[in-house]
C-alpha cells in the first residue's frame, strides 16, 4: 500500500475522508488561492479534469494562505469564490498549511517524496502541483508557472490517461 493512502484529509464542507478513496485513480494535488497572481490556472485546472476524469485523473484543490495572504477567506467563501467564478467541480478541501512546523502531514509527504527546483523540499508560491501515480506513488513536482497544459502533456507522455494507455 502507498503511503499517500493513509492520510486523511478535511474537504471543504468539513468531512473528513481518507485518501484510500482515490486508491487506483492519478492524482494531481494542488495548493491553491483564490487571489494569486496564478488564480486563473483554476480554469485550466478544470478544463483538464472534465476532459480526464472518466479515465482516472483526479484534480485536488487545497487552498492554502501562507503565500502573501492569498488565501484570506473562509472555507464557504472560497467554495462559492470557485464555484462562480470557475465552476470548480473536482475535489476542494479545507485550507492548509503546505510549509513548516504546522504543515498538513500530507504535504510534508509529498515534499519528501519530490524536492522542488534545486533540491528544495519548500513550496515556494500557491499553484504547486504533485504529480501521483496509479499506485499512489508521487511522480512528479510542478511549479506554479507550469500550466495544466504542460501537465496534460505529461499524462499522456508517462501514459496515465486510459484513453492513450497502450
Amino acid at each position: 500500500m502507498a503511503a499517500i493512502y493513509g492520510f486523511d484529509v478535511t474537504t471543504i464542507d468539513g468531512r473528513v475522508e481518507s485518501l484510500g478513496r482515490y486508491r487506483g485513480r492519478t492524482l494531481l494535488i494542488v495548493n491553491v488561492a483564490s487571489r494569486c497572481g496564478y488564480t486563473p490556472q483554476y480554469a485550466g485546472l478544470e478544463r483538464l479534469y472534465r476532459a480526464h476524469r472518466d479515465e482516472g485523473l483526479v484534480v485536488l484543490g487545497f487552498p492554502c494562505n501562507q503565500f502573501g495572504a492569498q488565501e484570506p477567506g473562509g472555507e464557504d467563501e472560497i467554495r462559492v469564490f470557485c464555484a462562480e467564478r470557475y465552476d470548480v467541480t473536482f475535489p476542494m478541501f479545507a485550507k492548509v498549511l503546505v510549509n513548516g512546523d504546522g504543515a498538513h502531514p500530507l504535504f510534508q509527504y509529498l515534499k519528501a517524496q519530490k524536492k522542488g527546483l534545486l533540491g528544495s523540499a519548500s513550496i515556494k508560491w500557491n499553484f504547486t502541483k504533485f504529480l501521483v501515480g496509479l499506485d499512489g506513488e508521487v511522480l512528479d513536482r510542478f511549479g506554479p508557472a507550469d500550466t495544466p497544459d504542460k501537465i496534460e502533456r505529461a499524462l499522456v507522455d508517462r501514459g496515465l490517461l486510459a484513453s492513450v494507455r497502450r
